[in-house]
């Protein structure tokens, strides 16, 4: 499977992305800001709008970018007050220095940084801050550890753990990249997080993951099963709502 069909395999399933995906959590959002000389924010491959939402809750002044139609389309309807634009992380549709940082929820991993990183420094204004957000799970609780293992890497991947992110993520914005020039080291830290879910909804969830979306039907099909069964074997899991167990990492570096 090929990172292209990957990276666009999420518009076909943008209603239940928006649905089931969750947010940032607020204090990840502020720290990754806290750096950069204003608030004027670009949310980057910015989906269904989960980061743009959190932005506009701690009062940035938000335009975002998606390069997928679906996508776009249900961000406009789920954060009305955010400019949207259709473009890519190769290619932003913004002047130069117009923005004091650019942040990707769970996004930077499918950008060609060897060309993305020139346009996200040329777009942000001098001290300006780079992020990537992901949500990682917390597989230092023994049922979702489980659930990882049974899961497979096609639905809690080495970016979907708090074991396994920061080794994931930390190659991302280093000198192969061609930032080092414009960027100071990053730093990685995360912040607590949960989303309230139900067995099915939690499978939803992981239904909206790129390797789910683009595996056989079959396999689909088995693997949903297996998720199912082990969370209706788990008694965190299987009566009612519960707290999935997350944190939101932070990968943050500053332009000089």
């Amino acid at each position: 499977m090929t990172d292209q069909q990957l990276r666009t395999s999420f518009g076909a399933a943008a209603t239940a992305y928006s649905e089931h995906r969750p947010d940032y959590a607020q204090a990840a959002v502020r720290w990754a800001l806290e750096p950069a000389p204003g608030l004027r924010v670009l949310d980057l491959g910015a989906g269904t709008g989960k980061l743009s939402a959190t932005l506009v809750a701690v009062g940035a002044d938000v335009v975002a970018v998606e390069p997928d139609p679906a996508m776009l389309a249900e961000l406009r309807r789920a954060v009305p007050a955010v400019s949207a634009l259709p473009g890519s992380a190769e290619a932003i549709p913004l002047p130069d220095g117009s923005v004091d940082a650019v942040l990707a929820g769970n996004a930077l991993h499918w950008f060609d940084m060897a060309v993305a990183g020139a346009e996200i420094a040329r777009v942000l204004a001098p001290g300006g801050v780079l992020a990537g957000l992901w949500n990682v799970m917390d597989d230092r609780i023994d049922w979702v550890a489980g659930l990882e293992r049974v899961s497979g890497s096609a639905a809690i991947g080495p970016r979907d753990t708090l074991s396994s992110w920061r080794t994931a993520t930390a190659g991302m914005l280093v000198p192969s990249t061609g930032l080092i020039a414009r960027f100071g080291s990053a730093e990685q830290v995360e912040f607590p997080h949960g989303q309230r879910r139900t067995a099915d909804s939690l499978v939803a969830t992981l239904a909206t993951r790129a390797g789910m979306l683009v595996m056989p039907e079959e396999e689909r099909t088995a693997t949903v099963g297996r998720i199912r069964a082990f969370l209706g074997s788990r008694p965190e899991t299987a009566h009612g709502e519960f707290t999935l167990p997350m944190l939101t990492g932070v990968l943050r570096a500053q332009r000089g």
